[in-house]
């Protein structure tokens, strides 16, 4: 980390699409920690991000959308953690939906159903 503050000013990074995840959009803000993640994510209605794990803790965010994850109904201010190892989702966009995220540690294999 430098000695000094940052900004990333909106319209400053290039949102990323994600292959393997059709629906999901990326904008990376940041690294805390090897192999970690600090993020924005974009799901379009009707995504649906398969069970999965990471071997990372994992902090999110819902800026605006819902989500449903967990057996629940997530609404814009919702905040939820999920350990490292946990088995989670999916998470199903009910809509149009952002997230902020943090993980702190590396993402993991999707698609083995956790």
């Amino acid at each position: 980390m430098s000695n000094h503050q940052t900004f990333t000013d909106p319209g400053a990074r290039t949102w990323l699409e994600i292959d393997f995840l059709p629906g999901v959009e990326l904008l990376p803000l940041a690294q805390p920690v090897p192999d970690g993640s600090i993020h924005r994510a974009r799901l379009a209605a009707g995504t649906v991000i398969p069970v999965h794990t990471h071997p990372a803790d994992e902090f999110v965010l819902v800026l605006s959308g819902t989500v449903e994850t967990g057996g629940r109904r997530c609404e814009a201010g919702t905040f939820w953690t999920t350990p490292a190892g946990t088995r989670q989702g999916p998470h199903v966009a009910v809509s149009d939906a952002e997230l902020f995220t943090v993980r702190l540690g590396a993402m993991g294999p999707f698609g083995d159903g956790g």
